[in-house]
């Protein structure tokens, strides 16, 4: 069997047929609501659909599910099936002993076996599409049996709680000062480094700490949302994301000044440089690209594939601001924030690549002056995580004081649930991170009684290189809450 995912876009410029012309191929697809990465797969001798696969591809597409989401559901059956082979049968004839056997190749026996975050995510999958055979009438029964309390043969045998990992002050410079900008513990520079784009890489620290967003959010950041020389440097920057948030859900970001500064330095010092070798390259492109003419207003409007286009900024998705350019000095410039040498923003491989490289220059460098290091490399989320941590503690200091006592700190909790309930520390610190439930945000309550309760102020001396406070992110925090609620 055969993966592919569909583009319907690479359709429209490539596709070559006396039956059917690319054109008329994405438009087909736009009237059947097919959306891009949905899985098709082929019969791998006649390179004809299978069915019911496509099928029930096609029912996810119309679940208005993530392009990327559906890659990744595409594959893990497609290693179901593979599975399926190796054992004399296919999808449609599994068994119990079948897909157990499969739970344990993937958690147990493989040479990396996974763990339980993705096997939950797999599971769910599984019994998923073999609950939509039973629903279309292709099998009688689920080949798992339902046990108690709802429980089945694959599902996860420990409930994992949120795995939050966060970081002190020390650790935090560290991991942005000698992992990613270069220098030696003493803060001179490391004349023996090479990696790209130091200044890049430093500004998305400060960029994801400062303003507590996942990486889909500050990686695909645009010039013009930040403000990037528009505004002078008492500022900070408020815009609102949503096709690029967890689930499409909008909310306002606020990025302080410190952290905007950051950016600035870094456009100012290496982004100008990458962006005219680029620019060429970006020109010979040009058919490919979404080419900017006005920006105004929270909008973007220009040119793709030869037909003018306007879109809100915070409806733009990940894969059309990677392709989103606009005229510079030099020539066509990308207008997302962090750029590599290709001219266009950075892929999540690169910024996985960027992170991996910071861990072992830290690694390397470590002495009896380095702050402890985890067991586990550190993720980009990890810094999301540490503003959810440092913003909840100040602000539960600010509302009445550091309280030594743990068991004071839960009552002051609940305390705060029958108050006003827009000025509660927890509801605001889940405003801002964009949680679906404050019941999200609750786990991070048993993690700050540790180390980052040392600090005087959330945040201080963090993000750039002055003594600036992130108080500010609270004030902002406290006054945005206080305005008074929208109606409707």
């Amino acid at each position: 069997m055969h993966l592919f995912s569909v583009d319907a876009a690479l359709v429209q410029r490539y596709l070559v047929s006396d039956v059917l012309s690319g054109a008329e191929a994405a438009a087909l697809l736009e009237r059947r609501a097919i959306s891009d990465g949905t899985p098709i797969y082929l019969d791998d001798e006649s390179m004809m659909p299978i069915e019911p696969l496509n099928s029930w591809a096609r029912s996810m597409s119309y679940a208005d599910l993530e392009a990327s989401t559906m890659r990744d559901y595409g594959r893990i059956l497609t290693r179901v099936d593979r599975h399926q082979a190796k054992r004399g049968s296919d999808l449609l004839g599994a068994t119990e002993s079948d897909l157990v056997a499969y739970r344990k190749l993937r958690t147990e026996l493989q040479r990396k076996p996974i763990g339980g975050s993705a096997w939950t995510k797999e599971s769910g999958l599984i019994d998923q599409f073999y609950g939509y055979l039973v629903d279309e009438k292709h099998l009688v029964r689920r080949p798992v049996r339902l046990a108690a309390r709802g429980r089945n043969a694959l599902s996860p045998r420990v409930r994992m709680g949120m795995d939050i990992r966060h970081m002190t002050f020390e650790q935090f410079r560290y991991f942005r000062d000698v992992g990613f900008g270069g220098e030696l513990m003493n803060t001179h520079v490391n004349r023996s480094f090479r990696g790209s784009a130091p200044h890049r890489n430093r500004a998305a620290a400060d960029l994801a700490l400062g303003s507590g967003t996942r990486w889909r959010e500050w990686a695909t950041v645009l010039l013009p949302e930040l403000g990037i020389g528009d505004q002078g440097a008492d500022y900070g920057a408020e815009f609102t994301v949503q096709a690029c948030a967890k689930y499409g859900k909008s909310r306002t970001v606020y990025v302080p000044s410190d952290a905007v500064d950051s950016v600035e330095t870094y456009c100012l010092l290496e982004r100008q440089e990458i962006a005219q070798a680029a620019a060429k390259t970006l020109g010979r492109k040009h058919r490919d690209l979404f080419v900017v003419t006005r920006i105004a207003d929270g909008q973007v409007r220009g040119v793709l594939d030869g037909v003018e286009h306007e879109y809100e900024m915070s409806a733009m998705d990940a894969d059309l601001r990677r392709i989103t350019v606009r005229e510079g000095e030099f020539g066509l410039e990308a207008l997302t924030v962090f750029i590599c040498r290709g001219g266009l923003m950075p892929g999540a491989d690169s910024w996985k690549r960027y992170r991996h490289a910071a861990w072992r220059r830290m690694q390397d460098l470590r002495d009896e002056t380095t702050p402890p290091l985890p067991r586990k490399r550190w993720r980009w989320h990890d810094l999301r995580h540490t503003y959810a941590l440092q913003m909840l503690t100040y602000l539960e200091n600010q509302m009445d004081g550091e309280e030594p006592d743990p068991a004071a700190r839960r009552r002051r909790h609940r305390s705060y649930l029958t108050g006003h309930i827009r000025y509660n520390p927890l509801l605001i610190v889940s405003r801002r991170l964009g949680h679906s439930s404050p019941e999200t945000t609750y786990a991070y309550l048993q993690y700050t009684d540790d180390l980052v309760n040392e600090f005087e102020a959330a945040f201080k001396g963090w993000v750039g290189d002055d003594d600036a406070t992130y108080a500010q992110i609270a004030a902002h925090a406290m006054r945005a809450a206080r305005q008074p609620a929208e109606v409707g």
